[in-house]
Parts: structure tokens; C-alpha cells; sequence
């Protein structure tokens, strides 16, 4: 899985997970991938900075997961979602936090009367609930424990 910094032609910024470079060219062309903000089509990448995992090699390390037995679904590996957490964390560190203003800022974003960008913040299940029924997509992750006090 990479992320891409993508843009519009309307300069509209954000992100895209792929399973490959030539999955996201794939979707490109055949119109899968558009601007959350305008919803273009004239999808461009950005320069993204390479994320390098250092130890183990992949074939060292364990599968994401392996089957459970009930009913088909799987059970996450710890390391694996451990590592997802720290990626997803790091990224979140490099957006704008705007606290407990984040349900109003998310829908701000999305109904195009802010400038569109990475934000964290705050919101109650409630707001979360109320942001993913509305079609905002927001990721809610449980607090790091070096950001306890």
C-alpha cells in the first residue's frame, strides 16, 4: 500500500491510498479517481517522501493477518496494526490541529467554505457519527499514550 499526494487542476491537495503506483494510473484512466472537494477527474500526483520501514524485511515479518476460523474474517496482526497506528499518527502530527473546533472545521472543509487541508482534532462519537453520516470522511484514533498527561 502507498499514499500519494494528489492535486486537481483546481489545486485542490490530497491524499490517495493505492496498492501500487500503477494501480493509482490504472484508476486514474479510467476516471476512479477524483478531487473530494470538486470532484475533477484531472488528477495529478505531487511529490511524496518515501516512507522506508527499517529491521526485518517483509518476508521476515508476519502476515497482516491470519484467518480466525470464524466465519471467514480475519484477525489483525498486532505488529501490523501497530505499525498502521504509528504511520497514521505521524501524518495526523503533520496536520493542522484545531482542537475541539474539529467537527466544525471537518464540515467546513467539505462544503468547500474553508481551504481544503489535513486537520486533527477533537469530536465526541456523536460528532464523528454525524461527520460519516453526512459522507465526511474522518478517522477517529485512540490517543496516544505518550500525549497523556
Amino acid at each position: 500500500m502507498i499514499v500519494l499526494n494528489l492535486c486537481c487542476e483546481r489545486e485542490h491537495l490530497f491524499e490517495g491510498w493505492f496498492a501500487s503506483a500503477e494501480a493509482f494510473e490504472s484508476q486514474r484512466a479510467q476516471g476512479l479517481v477524483s478531487c473530494p472537494v470538486c470532484a475533477s477527474l484531472a488528477i495529478t500526483r505531487r511529490p511524496t517522501a518515501p516512507y522506508v520501514i527499517s529491521g526485518a524485511s517483509a518476508a521476515d515479518r508476519p502476515a497482516a493477518s491470519v484467518p480466525s476460523g470464524a466465519g471467514g474474517a480475519a484477525t489483525p496482526d498486532p505488529d501490523a496494526l501497530a505499525v498502521a497506528m504509528s504511520v497514521l499518527r505521524r501524518m495526523g502530527r503533520a496536520s493542522e490541529d484545531v482542537g475541539e473546533r474539529f467537527a466544525e472545521e471537518a464540515r467546513r472543509i467539505h462544503y468547500g467554505e474553508s481551504e481544503s487541508r489535513n486537520i486533527r482534532g477533537k469530536a465526541s462519537g456523536d460528532d464523528v457519527e454525524s461527520l460519516l453520516d453526512e459522507g465526511i470522511l474522518v478517522l477517529p484514533l485512540p490517543q496516544d499514550e505518550g500525549d497523556l498527561h
